[in-house]
């Protein structure tokens, strides 16, 4: 289970709390008025974040590819949409 600290209390022990996600790879879940709004973690947990959420964006991709119909250039859409 993560620590838990407030916005309030992690803005006074910044240098400890980043420290503790960094070198003890503890994530820090920060609350606002009792309400979870962000987390913190490692480096390396984040790259691992990115890393499956790019595995979904492939698997994705590749059903999106296997689905029957016209397949339409980039360009042109970017034409239809003004870009």
């Amino acid at each position: 289970m993560p620590t838990t600290i407030s916005t309030a209390d992690a803005r006074k022990h910044f240098a400890d709390i980043v420290n503790k996600v960094a070198y003890g790879n503890e994530p820090i879940v920060l609350t606002r008025r009792g309400q979870e709004v962000a987390a913190l973690v490692s480096m390396k947990e984040f790259e691992l974040l990115q890393q499956i959420e790019e595995r979904i964006d492939i698997e994705d991709a590749k059903k999106a590819l296997a689905e029957p119909g016209e397949n339409i250039p980039a360009k042109e859409v970017w034409e239809k949409l003004g870009l």
